[in-house]
């Protein structure tokens, strides 16, 4: 499993604060054969609707040598996991 990001403690803490229940760290996402791992999943129960919602959170901090590359690396990191959930998470 990765490694966490300097800021995964502190995004888990804003979203707990925020009311969200912290369901999974390192949440796994299978695509055949391969796994990816996103660092948070969390659920909010939205009480006047009776439901919930459900996120999936990629912590990033962006302190590598190149702002542009982590950000290219991010966004296309973005892309995939959006892609996978779309087709396994309706």
């Amino acid at each position: 499993m990765p490694a966490k990001d300097v800021f995964h403690n502190t995004v888990k803490n804003a979203l707990i604060k925020d009311g969200w229940t912290i369901i999974d760290e390192d949440y796994t996402l299978q695509y055949g054969d391969d796994k990816l791992y996103a660092d948070l999943a969390a659920e909010k129960i939205l009480v006047i609707e009776k439901q919930s919602q459900k996120i999936i959170v990629e912590v990033k901090s962006f302190l590598g040598r190149s702002f542009m590359n982590d950000f290219e690396n991010a966004i296309g990191q973005y892309i995939v996991y959006r892609d996978i959930l779309s087709e396994t998470e309706p």
